[in-house]
């Protein structure tokens, strides 16, 4: 059995890591969060500490070290994203590996210096790339790769999941902190594009806002047409009024459907980490490029082929 801490305890996503590390027959020891709405601890992890003063739980963890029954194997970070990259430093200095969530850290700069205290301290960090455990992602890819070598697949991506003013007002809503929509809920699919397709080629942006955008991305196996959009307006008719996320990946005029299959895909992850098959700091290089490139581009239109429909209905 191995010993967690988590950082960032009350956020959305830290009850699935809560879960793989229960289900993954491991044990959290403590946890974090300025927040203290972290009830769902009790049903999970009910014996864990749990602090509100980051150094009281920094100190508490140190103390750990000296039992080696105690000392933490593994901390889990799920804290706002601006936060992430003193986070992991901080648990590989820890003595532990570090699992983060998704965006890493904003800048390929960023992973350089986590390589650095990672040789520092001879700790691994690894990264929740779910999406390339989904078993729809990984018969795609295998399809892919059965082609033709010179084939390129033309994708049209859609991703709109309707967010309140709430959004705005959270840290998720300030692009010094959440790095912006491209960088907070597209990251997770710039990885499987480079997953499913190889390296990028070309990246063009022809939107970028404050709720949403779009572009166009060229891998080595496919040309991509992308949005992304946290705003209820840009649902399709057929679907205002009867949900509020809609999700489309479209290749070649087929609909690739995986709207079904995530309920277990960190506790897979965790799964593949503990088993040595985790994602590293290089397997997450090629989409923090991405997503830093998208940030820093003056958006542009080479053709209108290249254009997502959605972004055309913007223009």
């Amino acid at each position: 059995m191995k010993n967690f801490a988590l950082i960032g305890a009350a956020g959305y996503i830290a009850p699935r890591h809560m879960r793989a590390i229960k289900d993954t027959g491991n044990r959290l020891a403590a946890a974090y969060d300025v927040n203290d709405s972290v009830g769902i601890i009790d049903s999970l992890a009910p014996d864990a500490d749990f602090f509100t003063d980051f150094e009281c739980f920094y100190e508490h963890a140190h103390t750990l070290r000296r039992n080696p029954d105690r000392a933490l194997n593994y901390v889990a970070v799920c804290s706002p994203n601006h936060l992430h990259h003193a986070h992991i430093a901080a648990g590989l200095r820890l003595g532990g590996d570090v699992i983060c969530e998704k965006p890493l850290v904003p800048t390929p700069s960023l992973v350089d210096e986590l390589a650095r205290v990672e040789q520092e301290t001879g700790q691994r960090v690894f990264n929740i790339l779910q999406l390339r455990h989904h078993e729809a992602i990984v018969r795609l890819r295998d399809k892919v790769a059965a082609a033709p070598q010179e084939t390129k697949f033309d994708v049209d991506l859609t991703y709109i999941t309707s967010r309140g003013k709430w959004y705005a007002a959270s840290w998720k809503g300030d692009p010094r902190k959440s790095f912006g929509v491209a960088t907070n809920i597209g990251v997770h699919f710039f990885d499987m594009l480079h997953f499913i397709f190889g390296a990028l080629q070309h990246n063009e942006v022809h939107y970028n806002g404050e709720t949403k955008a779009g572009g166009y991305l060229e891998y080595q196996r496919a040309r991509v047409r992308w949005f992304l959009s946290i705003d209820a307006h840009d649902l399709p008719d057929a679907v205002k009024g009867k949900k509020t996320t809609y999700r489309n990946i479209d290749i070649r005029g087929e609909p690739l459907e995986f709207s079904d299959g995530f309920t277990d895909l960190h506790t897979i992850s965790y799964a593949e980490i503990l088993a040595g098959r985790g994602y590293g700091l290089e397997d997450a290089r090629h989409c923090i490029e991405t997503v830093h490139a998208i940030r820093s581009a003056m958006p542009h239109i080479s053709t209108l082929r290249e254009m997502h429909p959605f972004v055309s209905r913007l223009k």
